[in-house]
């Protein structure tokens, strides 16, 4: 599926979560119920998928972990804070980075509109596979 087309429908499905459950809950029950509707509307998803560390030669399994990884190329990372700041972003970049994938959602569920709580993120290191 085109990224554009994903994301859409990947923040569709959160902005229906918000609308239901609204700010002020856990990190987990937002991932859990967006994993949900992400399931039902037919994505493939993976929770908590485990990205090595690849430093020169060697592989690190050091417990980095999307919190959902959408279609095998969307990185989800779920926040529940006050605000959005600099190392949330360069979280996501990283993981985008580690895992060789070109975009990624940043969602912060805990404001009142949802639509102001999310940024889709770029990797500039991207290099298609194919």
């Amino acid at each position: 599926m085109e990224d554009n087309k994903l994301t859409e429908q990947i923040i569709g499905c959160a902005i229906k979560v918000h609308r239901a459950l609204g700010p002020g809950l856990l990190e987990s029950a937002y991932q859990e119920c967006l994993l949900f509707e992400l399931k039902k509307a037919g994505l493939f998803v993976e929770k908590e998928k485990p990205v090595p560390l690849v430093y020169e030669e060697v592989k690190l399994e050091c417990g980095y972990r999307i919190d959902l990884f959408v279609e095998k190329q969307i990185v989800i990372e779920i926040k529940s804070v006050e605000a959005l700041n600099d190392v949330h972003t360069a979280q996501v970049l990283t993981y985008l980075k580690l895992s060789n994938c070109r975009i990624g959602l940043l969602i912060n569920f805990n404001v009142d509109q949802l639509t102001k709580g999310i940024k889709r993120l770029y990797n500039k290191y991207y290099s298609d596979p194919f």
